[in-house]
């Protein structure tokens, strides 16, 4: 994959116009809906200046690869890691320890002195 999934693309697969809002959305996280909302209610309060930056984000950002994501999982994570890398991190590192230590209770467990264990797999053979 030689796309980043860390990058703002545009989404043209889920836009109304030019697919920034949906690209914002999906870049962010954010509920398309609400930025949709919060660029209409911009254009009455600054006219002309979030026109031509939504213009210009629209000419200047390339297009969102088919294939980004794998599943709505892969995209949520992907989301986290823009939001804050930190936190991804973090979270991924809890996860790690969490499966080391299970693995590490497996192990003890099969190699204590375990004579019902023992039976059962003395009698697997």
């Amino acid at each position: 994959m030689s796309a980043s999934r860390t990058k703002f693309y545009l989404d043209k697969q889920n836009a109304k116009w030019l697919g920034v809002c949906s690209g914002l959305a999906d870049y962010t996280g954010i509920e398309v809906l609400w930025l949709r909302l919060g660029f209409v209610l911009m254009t009455f309060a600054m006219f002309p200046f979030n026109l031509v930056a939504y213009i210009l984000i629209a000419w200047m950002a390339p297009n969102k690869p088919r294939d980004l994501y794998e599943s709505s999982e892969d995209q949520k994570f992907w989301q986290g890691v823009r939001t804050n890398p930190k936190r991804s991190t973090a979270e991924v590192r809890s996860k790690f320890r969490d499966i080391d230590r299970r693995l590490g209770d497996i192990e003890t467990y099969y190699t204590s002195r375990n004579t019902r264990l023992a039976d059962e797999i003395d009698s697997l053979r």
